[in-house]
């Protein structure tokens, strides 16, 4: 599903003293399929922007389209529960939201809330909690006795059994060590090439978004700051540093190397073997014009 923005402000507590505009005239486009990092600190807007995708809020001013749903300030589309059908949203900590006796249960809830026949909730949880990284044992244990990465995993589950067509991240790497932080994404991105899904990430990770996003929209205060192919936004050192952002750390060994040696080497979101490649191929390069 394609997501569009045009002109789009929110502000909280409207008419009151107490009023603050948390997204100041937002236009951007993301188009189906795609994988979209949207990166900035605390207050810079991502929590509420991504709150608009499946109508938790409405636009105070502008415009929000998602496929063939249209989201505008005093116009709440009749159809929402659709809309909320077609994208499903991680949240920070989602474990926090299980409750069910049972895995099998808590992953059955949301497609039972949408109607979902039962037969089909049954066949959609013996595909995805695989995916997931969950086997049949854990499917009548109590997601409270799971490890907190399991635990994860099970809410992930809830969200995919859906069947979104967008799926939203929020931050979902948020408490887990290194090696669980990177199963947890890879497993997003390769749920994202299966499904074919149009994903957006939150998160304030430049390594996540450089690795994993094909687009990023950086916000700052409320407005779009930056937006590009994460390889063409995360050189710009300087205008990063702006708004406290750092880049990522192939890109600072990049500038390091050539501030050092004087030979520059394109960033092209290049592994850390490819990179040692480079370097390698550009020394000898040099060693053998001497």
């Amino acid at each position: 599903m394609d997501i569009t923005f045009k002109n789009v402000s929110y502000i909280y507590q409207r008419k009151t003293p107490f009023s603050h505009k948390a997204i100041d005239d937002l236009s951007f486009h993301i188009p189906s399929g795609s994988f979209v990092a949207i990166v900035g600190h605390t207050g810079s807007g991502k929590s509420t922007l991504i709150q608009h995708l499946n109508g938790l809020v409405m636009p105070s001013e502008g415009e929000v389209t998602i496929g063939n749903f249209h989201l505008k300030d005093g116009e709440k589309p009749k159809n929402m529960k659709e809309l909320r059908s077609r994208v499903g949203v991680v949240f920070q900590y989602p474990e926090h939201q299980l409750f069910e006796e049972t895995v099998e249960k808590d992953i059955a809830f949301g497609p039972d809330n949408f109607d979902v026949p039962a037969d089909e909730i049954k066949d959609r949880i013996k595909q995805i909690a695989p995916s997931v990284g969950l086997n049949d044992e854990l499917l009548m244990r109590s997601p409270f006795e799971l490890s907190g990465g399991q635990m994860r995993r099970v809410a992930i589950a809830g969200v995919l059994a859906i069947k979104p067509e967008v799926l939203v991240l929020d931050e979902p790497t948020a408490g887990l060590d290194p090696r669980g932080q990177q199963e947890i994404m890879d497993m997003f991105l390769k749920l994202h090439h299966e499904q074919n899904l149009t994903t957006v990430l939150v998160t304030h990770s430049m390594e996540d978004a450089v690795k994993y996003a094909d687009h990023v929209i950086i916000l700052n205060k409320g407005k779009k700051y930056m937006e590009g192919k994460p390889e063409d936004v995360f050189v710009q050192q300087d205008a990063l540093r702006e708004v406290q952002l750092d880049v990522p750390e192939a890109v600072q060994f990049l500038k390091s190397f050539e501030k050092k040696f004087e030979l520059s080497i394109p960033y092209n979101r290049q592994s850390t073997k490819e990179i040692a490649q480079s370097i390698q191929q550009l020394l000898k390069g040099a060693d053998s014009n001497e």
